[in-house]
């Protein structure tokens, strides 16, 4: 397979580097060997445009430091940053950050937008991915005999969409923005930015991009004591669970189990055993990843266990009394754009979903970056 354009760039502006100041792979290798052993091998393999390797960020640090203390025909050497002059520590400064966002680039890391915002992108398309609720319990309206037919009633997680699409019409208003769902997707559809909303139970791209990013190390998965939800799970089999949580409340409903039966599809309460039930807390999960189809785009994440979930992964970062700061946080724990997290999503009195307060350390469950990851 040939190499992303991002990777090639940053190989080819490596090699330039090097040859420009007239140095050979050898001597460099000695000059960045200082402390740890850089081989010639591990320099030609960053270099190369047909299997370029990604060099880790301390490596590039050197690299600034090393060109900008050297010039044509020098002999290169490793220098200390604060024994740089202010000429050369502008030089690498610049250099530096040039190198980063080179490598940045590569990994698909999402840079900070001009308007500070996750939903505001430089460019489009932009793709909202929505589950399709299933024939068996889809509403009346949606079946196009009925005179009062409405195309939308097949979207299920109906509430997170209409509160997220109008944010991401009014961050991007000269994009293109479209909202389809997940049985609808196409090619075409999986350029720029994805959204996805809604977990593997009716999203099939859900389905598809947890296979896809094989590093993010939240798995959302069917358990047999859940019904008409999937919980995450951290890694293989036997992993950390995270489940919703449930409260007990007096069993003044329906007695019969008609009549229970009949309280259970007409609301959202949960009988076991003649005992009623009401979900007090779900889990959401929020990510931003490089899009795995589109290397230029990004993928964002908007699951739960259940549709509040969903819910709340969308108003962390739309509604305005936590926006501003979820933002911040997001911005200051996860510098590279690139994230995941599963939140606690509390219930109101009468069902809401609460949008969680990312600065309260309890509504982080699991924090989760590529740069987090050993050799990053």
């Amino acid at each position: 397979m040939a190499p992303s354009a991002e990777a090639e760039r940053l190989a080819r502006r490596l090699r330039d580097l090097r040859e420009s100041r007239g140095l050979t792979q050898a001597t460099l290798s000695e000059a960045l060997s200082k402390d740890v052993r850089v081989a010639v091998p591990t320099i030609s393999s960053w270099e190369s445009l047909t299997n370029p390797k990604l060099p880790p960020k301390d490596r590039l640090r050197s690299y600034a430091l090393v060109f900008s203390k050297t010039s044509a025909g020098d002999t290169p050497r490793l220098p200390r940053e604060q024994d740089l002059t202010a000429t050369e520590r502008d030089q690498f400064n610049a250099l530096h950050q040039e190198l980063i966002d080179l490598r940045d680039a590569v990994r698909g890391v999402v840079a900070p937008s001009s308007g500070g915002s996750i939903w505001t992108f430089e460019s489009g398309p932009i793709t909202i991915v929505c589950p399709e609720v299933p024939d068996s319990v889809r509403s009346p309206l949606a079946k196009q005999e009925n005179p009062n037919y409405a195309w939308a009633y097949r979207y299920a997680d109906l509430d997170a969409l209409i509160e997220l699409w109008g944010q991401v019409r009014a961050s991007n208003p000269k994009l293109p923005v479209e909202h389809v769902l997940s049985t609808e997707v196409g090619d075409s559809h999986l350029n720029g930015h994805l959204i996805v909303l809604g977990g593997i139970g009716w999203n099939r791209v859900a389905v598809r991009l947890q296979r896809k990013l094989a590093d993010l190390p939240i798995r959302q998965v069917v358990v047999p004591d859940l019904e008409n939800g999937e919980i995450f799970r951290l890694g293989a089999r036997g992993g950390r669970e995270f489940r919703p949580e449930w409260m007990e409340i007096e069993n003044d409903g329906p007695k019969t189990v008609d009549q229970r039966r009949i309280a259970a599809e007409q609301a959202e309460d949960v009988w076991r055993d003649g005992r009623r039930r009401e979900l007090v807390e779900d889990v959401a999960l929020l990510a931003r990843l490089r899009n795995p189809y589109m290397a230029q785009g990004t993928v964002t994440i908007c699951s739960g266990v259940y549709s509040r979930g969903v819910l709340g992964a969308v108003r962390a970062l739309t509604n305005t009394k936590v926006r501003d700061r979820n933002e911040a946080y997001i911005a200051n724990r996860f510098p590279s754009g690139s994230f995941a997290m599963l939140l606690r999503v509390e219930m109101t009195s009468n069902g809401g979903a609460v949008a969680p307060d990312l600065q309260t350390p309890a509504n982080r469950l699991f924090e989760w970056s590529p740069d987090d990851e050993a050799g990053e």
